[in-house]
């Protein structure tokens, strides 16, 4: 598979690597044997960037990775992250961000605990704690860098402000924002920022949480334990003016032969070289899939029509509910 090297001075690793959060929380139940053979089927297919968090079924994704990977762990870059934080008041659960130093040590020491490994490829800060200063937060993660628990830093859904204090802390390897055709605001500042310093770009949800697959033709139809229907994009009025530029993609992966999510992965492909998109999935059949888009070609007539097809800011409703959105 085609490589790409995360920023600067990041690990080399696939052009495409693979999204697991769908696998322990979000779109429905999980499967844990079919996650696992997805896993195997991306190894097999030179996938090597494999990216988890804490919170995703709150150490349940990150157990499922660490088996996983265990025969192949030499082959893999493992990207986790931390800061979302749950914790058991007097049985009552609650939930918070913490990027506190003590906090930031522990959790990646239950990370290390929970993936079977000794050290951890690609570490990110999940959310900025907005008590606690950047350069606290990534000072304690140098401080992992130091004791040889995690070997780069990455950040999560930040601002460009934020990026440069934190560079000026230690080298930040990665910035991990959600990048897609509907989704094109990180080109305003984030990504030009990222690439200023010589920061690496992972798109995640570079298939609008499946939206750009053409698979989503009614909301009711997903499970009860799928929180895509409290995103606004998917709501009423906006997921039917959604749906309408879905239709113009179909079109023209009909005339493209291939289909809507390839044509989506390979425009982000083609955005520039350093960026790498993980799309996730619980099926072998979406993997593959997925993964062929890095045969697509796009012409430059092609990537005008997408342009005109999704301009910036052309998606009704926002990415996330105005409580979820913490980018600080």
């Amino acid at each position: 598979m085609e490589q790409r090297r995360i920023g600067k001075n990041g690990p080399l690793v696939s052009a495409m690597g693979l999204g697991c959060m769908g696998m322990s929380m979000g779109y429905g139940l999980g499967d844990d044997a079919q996650s696992m053979k997805v896993i195997h089927r991306a190894m097999d297919l030179g996938v090597t960037l494999i990216d988890t968090a804490d919170m995703y079924g709150w150490g349940h994704n990150e157990t499922l990775i660490g088996k996983a990977i265990k025969a192949q762990r030499h082959k893999i870059t493992l990207a986790t992250k931390m800061g979302f934080a749950r914790r058991d008041k007097g049985g009552t659960l609650d939930y918070g961000i913490d990027g506190s130093p003590a906090y930031v040590k522990e959790a990646c020491d239950a990370s290390l605990k929970r993936l079977g490994v000794e050290v951890i490829d690609l570490y990110y800060l999940h959310r900025v704690d907005p008590k606690t200063p950047i350069e606290d937060s990534i000072g304690a993660m140098a401080d992992l860098v130091k004791a040889g628990k995690i070997r780069h830093i990455g950040l999560s859904e930040v601002k460009p402000s934020t990026i440069r204090r934190a560079a000026k802390v230690h080298t930040i390897a990665a910035v991990q924002t959600e990048y897609a055709l509907w989704e094109r605001y990180p080109e305003n500042e984030i990504i030009p920022t990222c690439q200023a310093l010589g920061i690496g770009f992972i798109a995640y949800s570079p298939l609008g949480r499946g939206f750009l697959t053409g698979e989503i033709s009614d909301v009711s139809t997903l499970s009860p334990e799928d929180f895509r229907p409290m995103l606004p994009r998917f709501q009423g009025e906006n997921f039917v003016a959604n749906q309408k530029l879905v239709l113009k993609l179909k079109k023209m992966a009909e005339v493209k032969q291939c289909s809507l999510s390839q044509l989506a992965l390979a425009w982000i492909l083609t955005q520039a070289e350093g960026i790498i998109p993980i799309p996730g999935t619980k099926r072998i059949q979406h993997l593959e899939n997925n993964i062929n888009a890095l045969n697509i070609k796009l012409s430059q007539e092609d990537l005008d029509k997408l342009e005109s097809i999704f301009p910036m800011n052309v998606a009704k409703g926002n990415k996330y509910p105005k409580a979820f959105d913490c980018e600080a």
